[in-house]
């Protein structure tokens, strides 16, 4: 017990009050609690029991993890680490579901989510385990083995748990971690968990995006538009909601597109990696300049200051400065460490009224025959690329395509990977048709009905 709990103190990486250590150790609080008290030599107990235990002074931390030093109390670093992974490994897979903050609606925004109510769904330690179980396994040294523990919370859990990083923001520490796990697993000792968590990496990488927007969508549009033989999808394929049916085909593999990157709003003109890869930098007709981490596709800052386009981007050659040169007639020197067009129209059937989607995230009406504003209809985060009238020549408040994503009347159903973004939109009853810029065209499916999770 002593040597459990005092060696999950020296290595925790992120300090844990003592619940959530007991917890995470699936220890009794009570036990957990007399173990520290007896250690008041060296910990600093808090009278509060959310705040978590410390070392008096870090030089302890080095004297407990030397053997020859430390004697009786001496903390074994690597078996504390196995210690924690077993302990994160086991609470997630008791923990962790489909839904655990209980939103219910697919396209539940992450942003509107109120903190309290994540960190009630998922508390401290629970968001501790979600963190960093890798990197325990990582520094507890031993392998990961097909068929074992890492290996069965993968196969039941890994949605859960990247809808979990969606809710907490740390959708990029997830994907880290994955592309960290890929490096760990032998490939010549465990295929098989090698390639679902090669699977993984890729599934994660293509829907980052929404996976931080809205990671509900985990279980609809990351599933139905992943491959046909994608390990992942064909593992939760369960999961994919009975309202709506692709009606075409899917591609058999993952292509040769690692990840898209989105956050510009005009023509992206120039990239650049940085000197060791790790960057990217990109300058784009909106007249930002902006840098992404390589590896996770996560955006690391937005650089504003040009008036004009940005035509060209580069690193310098230690990579601590970004030049970008713009249609402003300006160069600029970064420091790299930190009303729209219409898109769409629709006549009404006694052809008295025009509707209008704009870039502008608007829809207008107008009367055909003046030409003058009848209302605009406001509440889109985007272009609205698609309007209908229905029957009763009311525009359709029911399935439409905005902003990449699906939306019957105000609720979001399914979002679109970046290949199934159309130039042009259909809807008939329950059937929307894409049109996309490759000359396919994809058939979706919705049955009627409110469409929760």
């Amino acid at each position: 017990m002593l040597k459990h709990t005092l060696g999950s103190i020296v290595v925790l990486l992120s300090p844990l009050s003592t619940s959530s250590l007991s917890r995470l150790l699936h220890l009794p609080r009570e036990d957990v609690d007399q173990t520290f008290d007896d250690l008041y030599a060296i910990l600093d107990i808090p009278e509060d029991p959310t705040h978590p235990p410390r070392l008096h002074h870090p030089s302890f931390r080095d004297f407990l993890l030397n053997k020859d030093r430390c004697g009786d109390f001496w903390v074994h670093e690597k078996e504390a680490h196995q210690i924690l992974a077993a302990g994160c490994i086991r609470l997630m897979s008791h923990t962790l579901k489909k839904d655990i903050c209980e939103m219910h609606a697919p396209g539940s925004q992450a942003s509107q989510v109120e903190s309290s109510r994540i960190e009630q769904c998922l508390p401290p330690e629970v968001q501790y385990a979600c963190r960093y179980w890798v990197q325990h396994l990582q520094r507890g040294g031993s392998q990961v083995h097909s068929d074992e523990e890492a290996h069965r919370f993968l196969q039941a859990h890994l949605l859960h748990w990247l809808e979990a990083l969606g809710w907490m923001g740390k959708t990029s520490e997830g994907i880290q971690a994955i592309l960290a796990l890929e490096a760990y697993v032998l490939v010549i000792k465990s295929p098989n968990l090698h390639a679902f968590i090669h699977d993984a990496k890729r599934f994660a990488l293509y829907n980052r995006s929404v996976i931080e927007q809205a990671p509900l969508q985990l279980y609809c549009s990351a599933l139905i538009f992943a491959p046909e033989k994608s390990i992942v999808r064909r593992q939760f394929e369960k999961y994919i909601p009975p309202w709506i049916q692709m009606k075409t085909k899917m591609q058999e593999t993952w292509s040769a597109a690692l990840q898209t990157l989105e956050g510009h709003s005009g023509w992206v003109n120039s990239v650049s990696f940085s000197p060791n890869g790790k960057k990217v930098v990109s300058g784009s007709n909106d007249g930002m300049v902006r840098l992404w981490d390589a590896a996770t596709g996560a955006a690391l800052q937005t650089l504003k200051g040009h008036s004009g386009s940005v035509s060209s981007v580069a690193f310098s050659p230690d990579g601590k400065q970004v030049a970008s040169g713009s249609d402003d007639e300006t160069v600029r020197l970064w420091d790299a460490a930190p009303l729209g067009s219409v898109g769409s129209v629709a006549l009404s059937l006694d052809s008295k009224q025009v509707a209008s989607g704009s870039y502008d995230e608007t829809v207008r009406l107008w009367d055909a025959a003046t030409g003058a504003a009848l209302q605009t209809l406001k509440g889109h985060s985007g272009w609205a690329k698609s309007v209908v009238f229905l029957q009763d020549g009311k525009v359709e408040q029911g399935l439409f395509v905005s902003n990449n994503w699906v939306i019957e009347g105000k609720e979001r159903l399914l979002w679109l990977s970046p290949e199934y973004r159309s130039t042009s939109t259909a809807v008939w009853n329950r059937i929307i048709v894409l049109g996309l810029s490759l000359g396919k065209v994809s058939i979706l499916g919705f049955e009627e009905g409110l469409k929760l999770i």
